[in-house]
């Protein structure tokens, strides 16, 4: 009995561990997949059999940017709902609503991650099961962040062009170890964005993202059987990533606003050299 308690309450710390994991690193401009990966390897777990833990710390991390953007949010679905509901002059129109734009800003964006995702499928997949390649490419998200140190703002806002370049930056973001938040970011502000602008567009085009990997999830749970894991398990690992979702959004916002996100690069950097010393070294 008391073991069976003591597993009980070590399950609730795990998942109460990567809750927080997902939901800080998702945000976070250093790689919620890769961490995922090298916190599989370390606690000797295979997530791929845990697809409804999966599932919701997904969407945990999805509620807390609808939480966060949610006055955008609402004004981006009251300002398109108007404009459906427009007997005439779409394309008159188009040019005078920004969020109607916005909204197929967000879209194009989604058009290089999704090509990269179906024909690379088998090697992003291999990529998961390869710490040392997950370490490597956090010494990569490192440089990235680094640029930021000597980016300065413009006031450009997003078009079909940057869009689909920040599209671009998120696809290599499929990569565990390389960062989707610090590779848009940095990309948008490398295109002259306002920060307001990149932010905003950064989080809410991985609103779509979100939604079809917890699709895809779905999908695979569908026909593997559901995991049965506890509900408790479950809950504390959805207010884990919920809430610190929350926290990291805020602090990341606040952090970029104060130019301080190549600070970053110092973390990332000795992640990676650890990875690579232990997974490639001590473990080969």
């Amino acid at each position: 009995m008391e073991r069976e308690i003591n597993t009980n309450m070590m399950d609730l710390i795990e998942s109460f561990l990567l809750g927080v994991l997902q939901g800080i690193t998702e945000f976070l401009p250093v790689s919620s997949s890769g961490h995922l990966v090298l916190a599989q390897e370390l606690l000797n777990r295979n997530l791929d059999q845990g697809i409804t833990f999966e599932i919701v710390v997904h969407f945990g991390s999805l509620f807390s940017i609808a939480i966060f953007f949610r006055e955008r949010i609402y004004e981006i679905i009251k300002t398109v709902w108007t404009y459906l509901l427009q007997p005439s002059g779409y394309i008159k129109n188009w040019k005078e609503q920004y969020n109607v734009r916005f909204v197929f800003y967000v879209i194009l964006s989604m058009i290089p991650a999704g090509l990269v995702g179906f024909l690379l499928k088998d090697y992003i997949e291999a990529a998961f099961s390869n710490p040392v390649l997950v370490s490597a490419m956090l010494l990569v998200t490192g440089a990235i962040l680094w640029t930021t140190k000597y980016q300065t703002e413009s006031n450009k806002l997003v078009n079909p062009a940057r869009a689909f370049i920040m599209g671009i930056a998120q696809s290599f973001a499929i990569i565990p170890g390389i960062s989707r938040a610090g590779t848009t970011i940095t990309t948008g502000v490398w295109l002259g964005m306002k920060k307001t602008e990149v932010a905003d567009f950064s989080f809410l085009m991985l609103l779509p993202v979100l939604v079809g990997a917890m699709i895809l999830e779905l999908k695979d749970m569908f026909e593997m059987g559901f995991a049965h894991q506890p509900v408790a398990d479950l809950t504390v690992a959805f207010f884990a990533s919920f809430l610190s979702g929350l926290i990291a959004l805020k602090y990341l916002i606040k952090l970029f606003k104060g130019r301080s996100l190549h600070y970053f690069s110092f973390y990332c950097w000795a992640v990676g050299l650890l990875g690579l010393f232990y997974f490639g070294f001590i473990l080969s």
